[in-house]
């Protein structure tokens, strides 16, 4: 019997949307270049909160969205892609796929943090250049256009690639849970936490995330 489950609650599905379009607006605007770079940064701030916030939503959030629950052994992602993983494995993150998630949140923080260093001595400076040495900020520019930008976007590409793949293959949508919440298991599975008392706190986390981000900034200039 089917079993419709709430994996994604609502403020991870936000967060990963939003974290999708920031990641977008990040790669046109490094191509158009010029003015186009106030925006870049102002995007590159955006997934520097969203990350904080991720980050404490790990541990508080919604049951399947906590970092306990896609953090397995290498043991464990090798049972898994030898098809003897378990039942429970396949309601968040699989043991799979969490590699790529944690893959991903890895090389977007390092992207944010070698922007925050970089100069590219035309239209922007990230607020931590004028504060470390200029071989620093030599290393974490040509890291961040070069390494940085094409590793992510690789990571990125094996990621989609991924969610083809379960679409084609184990016709899973996992594009459409993370936008409903819901998968449809062939088991009962624990139901996550979504209700408004918890998006509002979600909410008051996020504001602070921004608050912290924001004055942070506002003190390093």
């Amino acid at each position: 019997m089917p079993h419709i489950v709430r994996v994604w609650d609502a403020p991870t599905r936000l967060f990963h949307w939003s974290l999708v379009s920031c990641v977008i607006g990040l790669f046109v605007t490094s191509r158009v270049g010029g003015e186009a770079m106030d925006w870049h940064i102002r995007f590159g701030y955006a997934v520097l909160t969203l990350l904080l916030f991720r980050l404490i939503w790990g541990f508080v959030g919604g049951h399947w969205s906590r970092f306990s629950k896609f953090l397995y052994s290498p043991a464990h992602v090798v049972r898994y892609l030898k098809g003897q993983g378990e039942a429970s494995q396949s309601v968040g993150h699989n043991p799979a796929g969490s590699l790529s998630v944690w893959a991903i949140l890895f090389l977007l923080a390092l992207q944010v943090a070698s922007g925050l260093l970089s100069d590219d001595e035309i239209a922007a400076a990230g607020p931590l250049s004028r504060h470390v040495s200029e071989p620093i900020v030599n290393q974490a520019t040509t890291y961040h256009t070069t390494l940085g930008q094409y590793g992510l976007l690789l990571m990125l590409g094996l990621h989609l690639s991924a969610i083809a793949f379960y679409l084609v293959k184990k016709k899973e949508n996992l594009a459409k849970a993370m936008i409903t919440g819901d998968k449809l298991l062939s088991h009962a599975a624990t139901q996550t936490r979504d209700r408004w008392t918890d998006r509002a706190k979600a909410m008051m986390l996020f504001a602070l995330c921004w608050a912290l981000v924001a004055g942070w900034l506002s003190w390093l200039s």
